[in-house]
């Protein structure tokens, strides 16, 4: 069937036409109408008393910005999930929130105001921040429901609302309580542009073109007494801004050249402190001269060696990355400014071999892109290396979509280094609820009862310390990291909260957790992911949800990662300029979960098609069926029994897709169902039986007689199961589209989201016999095109030799035969070998010069075929050297076309 052709039709059928289906289909003014109406009748509203259900866990979308790609792809995989079980489970939980707290709100509101949160009170600065997330949300949900996600927009919440608050300080105190918590003034992984603490999941590793500098240090003595006068050694950096911070050197125990030095000391250049030059195996032979510098702090292998080692505190740069007065004249630069500096100075000083070019590995700051410092500053911490194993555990007590995926989470862990730094110096977030003594230092801790507290503006539950008995009390100034309340969001949504009758912690909605399905990106597997299986285990002892299902990222279409950086950034508003949304979801439906994919417009155009197809099918449908589902017959037709059958696997086949997250397989699939079988082949056949068309009288001269009653009410009831059944399996994918053509064919008051998801009729019917048939009935109006007939000419003598037993007068009926004669077995046709292929990547390297003679011995036929082996011109080459052509001739009387499955003869 054409997209555009429609069957002849008698009055009454027209009719009913105009007023179900008159006119094309416009998604630019259905698709609005819908969204608006399913939010005015709260169709996607979670139903507490329901008696089955499915809940997701859904990731709350960092407030820092507008929709992206990213955004649209990864929202209607959540939706597609909620839609099948919706219609599959009686109701599903499919909350939406907004984490509003923490950087990215702090660096939105700074950006969009043109201000610094230095230069505004906190108070004052966190208003501005709730009135720029405002806005920016309102915009977010508008976008978000014109992509036409089913959300229950009655389950909505903020990570800055109080109710957050309250469940994110609660899990703070729990943890307190049950030891998991600490508080210690430590190296900490800081960003100097944000002025905070992160981290080590929010670091992420750059490429960075610098200078690697080979400095000589003055040795002042070995491990076997005092130096020679004017001996030094090497040291390779690219920080000579941390000479200042310099307390040691190390040497690696089987560097054998430099042995001698270990037990001695040395002296820093410029800035003259005394060093100890200490054996260490952490020690990089391979880099540099193989001798390190160690300061206070570089790196991570500083850090350890400042703890084995016992070494001294030197703080040479401060939280904005500026030098201490420890840099002497260096005072108040900048790190970079300083590196300059001093690389200027070793020089005029002769302390500077040698400066080169370098590329190395960095690690910044994900959210600004800034190179972390390590400084020492104090800081909560949620202890995380001792339970490494059991975080392991847990995470394989869940089911992975695609399973892969769960080696990232296993090897985040395994490489954890840092336990969970959670407090940030930030203005935007939720309050830390402590207070401390100013005698002894003793953390007070807000009582559950109190909670939300914010520390700086309300007073504490006690008049003094419990513990020395001081009346002196300070406010914690920090605020959570907002990972530490976004982990949280399956008992947020659960309603978990400490109930004080009971003295115990309860679920105000305990049948949501733990939850069947979180679905998010693989980019915050480590973040999002893994956090919350921290604390959810360790407030209620079990994982937090069932199954996990892990998108990958959309690319640009060179397959390179979108942003604003690179201007290779597609706003979702160009595309839904141009494209209906189902199309944008046909094109989210078209890789497989886990995957990156570029984005291209191929997928978005053939869901157009689908669109028009679908569209224009059901009109046809509607102008052959009566008004009303008729009752189903007591015997069906074989080629209608064969349709519904293959309906029916259909129907299994996409279920079990859904049930494992294969959107793709279940698109692809539904599409070659509907489009191939359901409207190239049945409906063609259907349109000749229900249309009005008389039967050929070289049909009635053979004897069939008249159309039998019977089949018609077989046909109709058919193309009306299958059009329901169809609409249904693809209301997931296209929401507004099928909604529409189940509103106008069936003017059902429900929904067609709320409705019962398919499921087998439990048709039988020898699916391999109709399968051939349909092949013998595309062949048959293939000869008829080629040969510039009409599709209802009528064919003399037609024989199949294939098995198509029991569909033998569908064929004949759809395609107008004569005479229909059937055989199982093959006939007389001749295989003759027409051409030689050579793969001559092969055989030019292999036979050089005699490749020519070899195609003049094929050119003339000399050569021979033995097995798999080729012999020509006086050589042999083997099957992977050479493709055999072969021609296949009928000697008989007609006209010979083949299929996959049958021989085909026109006579």
């Amino acid at each position: 069937m054409s997209d555009t052709q429609d069957p002849p039709q008698d009055e009454s059928t027209a009719d009913e036409s105009e007023n179900a289906l008159d006119g094309e289909y416009d998604p630019r003014e259905v698709e609005p109408e819908w969204q608006d109406q399913w939010v005015a009748d709260k169709t996607y509203a979670y139903d507490e008393d329901a008696d089955t259900r499915f809940t997701i866990d859904t990731p709350p979308p960092t407030v820092s910005g507008n929709l992206h790609m990213g955004h649209l792809y990864q929202f209607t995989l959540q939706d597609f999930v909620a839609r099948f079980h919706r219609m599959r489970d009686d109701t599903v939980y499919f909350p939406f929130g907004y984490d509003d707290n923490g950087i990215a709100s702090e660096r939105l509101t700074e950006r969009e105001l043109g201000i610094r949160h230095q230069d505004y009170p906190r108070r004052e600065f966190q208003e501005k921040c709730r009135t720029v997330c405002t806005e920016f949300e309102d915009e977010f949900t508008e976008d978000v429901q014109s992509l036409a996600i089913s959300i229950d927009w009655d389950n909505t919440y903020k990570t800055i609302a109080p109710d957050v608050q309250r469940v994110s300080q609660l899990s703070f105190l729990d943890l307190y309580e049950q030891g998991r918590e600490y508080r210690q003034r430590a190296p900490t992984i800081w960003c100097p542009d944000c002025e905070t603490a992160i981290s080590q999941v929010e670091q992420e590793d750059k490429d960075k073109h610098t200078k690697f500098n080979d400095i000589a240090f003055d040795l002042v003595e070995t491990g076997e007494g005092p130096a020679d006068e004017g001996a030094t050694f090497t040291i390779s950096t690219t920080r000579p801004e941390l000479l200042p911070a310099c307390v040691a050197v190390f040497v690696h125990p089987d560097d054998d050249e430099n042995q001698h030095l270990v037990g001695g000391s040395a002296r820093v250049p410029i800035f003259e402190q005394e060093v100890p030059i200490i054996a260490d195996e952490r020690v990089d032979m391979e880099t540099g001269s193989g001798i390190v510098m160690c300061c206070t702090f570089g790196d991570q292998n500083d850090i350890e060696w400042y703890q084995a080692h016992d070494l001294p505190l030197r703080l040479a740069i401060d939280e904005s990355a500026t030098m201490t007065d420890l840099a002497g004249e260096y005072e108040g630069m900048h790190t970079t400014e300083a590196r300059e500096a001093i690389i200027e100075d070793l020089g005029e000083e002769g302390s500077l071999l040698e400066s080169r070019d370098h590329d190395h590995t960095v690690q910044v700051h994900e959210r600004c892109e800034e190179e972390v410092e390590y400084l020492v500053t104090e800081q909560w911490y949620i202890e995380l290396l001792d339970k490494k194993e059991e975080y392991i555990e847990a995470g394989r007590q869940m089911e992975w979509f695609p399973e892969k995926m769960a080696t990232r989470y296993e090897h985040w862990i395994e490489g954890l280094e840092w336990d969970w730094c959670i407090s940030r110096q930030r203005d935007s977030g939720i309050p830390i609820p402590v207070w401390y003594c100013d005698d002894c230092g003793e953390p007070v801790m807000a009582e559950r009862e109190q909670l939300p507290v914010d520390p700086l503006s309300d007073a504490p539950p006690v008049d003094s310390c419990p513990e020395c008995g001081h009346d002196s009390l300070t406010p914690e100034e920090d605020v959570f990291d907002t990972w530490a309340t976004s982990s949280l969001t399956p008992l947020v949504n659960a309603g978990w909260d400490w109930d004080a009758d009971s003295e115990s912690f309860t679920m105000e909605l305990p049948e949501l957790y733990p939850f069947d399905l979180r679905p998010q990106g693989h980019d915050i597997i480590s973040f999002w992911l893994f956090h919350t299986v921290v604390k959810c285990y360790e407030h209620t002892g079990e994982v937090p949800f069932e199954n996990v299902m892990i998108n990958g990222m959309v690319l640009d279409e060179n397959r390179e990662a979108m942003s604003k950086s690179k201007g290779n950034v597609i706003p979702p508003s160009e595309v839904l300029e141009e494209f209906p949304v189902d199309a944008t979801r046909y094109w989210a439906a078209g890789t497989s979960i886990g995957d990156d994919f570029p984005y291209k417009e191929g997928d978005l155009e053939a869901g157009e098609r689908l669109l028009q197809k679908l569209w224009n099918a059901s009109r046809l449908v509607d102008q052959l069926t009566p008004a009303a589902q008729p009752d189903e017959p007591e015997e069906l037709a074989a080629v209608d029994e064969w349709l519904l059958a293959e309906l029916d696997a259909t129907v299994e086949s996409v279920t079990t897709k859904f049930e494992d997250y294969e959107f793709s397989k279940a698109r692809n699939e539904l599409r070659s169902f509907f489009w191939n079988t359901f409207c190239d082949d049945y409906l063609e056949i259907a349109k000749q039986r229900l249309s009005g068309e008389a039967r050929s009288a070289s049909e009635q001269s053979s004897g069939q007689g008249p159309r039998d009653e019977g089949d018609d009410a077989s046909t109709e009831f058919t193309l009306l199961q299958a059009h329901r059944t169809f609409l249904q399996l693809f209301a997931p994918f296209l929401p507004h589209i099928t909604e529409e053509l189940w509103e106008r064919c069936y003017e059902e008051d429900s929904s067609i989201h709320t409705t019962d998801w398919p499921t087998s009729g439990g048709y039988d019917a020898d699916l391999e016999a109709g399968e051939t048939a349909m092949e013998v009935v595309s062949a048959l109006r293939r000869y008829k095109t080629e040969n510039g007939l009409p599709l209802n000419a009528d064919l003399d003598h037609v024989e199949v030799f294939g098995h198509i037993a029991g569909f033998e007068d569908a064929v004949a009926e759809a395609m107008h035969v004569t005479q229909l004669d059937t055989y199982d077995e093959a006939p007389d046709i001749t295989t003759e070998v027409s051409g030689i292929d050579l793969d001559y990547s092969i055989v030019g390297p292999e036979f050089g010069s005699e490749v020519g003679s070899i195609d003049d011995a094929i050119e003339s036929g000399d050569y021979e075929i033995d097995g798999d082996a080729l012999r020509v011109a006086g050589v042999e080459l083997d099957d992977e050297m050479f493709a055999v052509e072969e021609s296949r001739t009928y000697s008989g009387e007609g006209e010979m076309t083949e299929t996959e499955s049958a021989v085909v003869v026109v006579r």
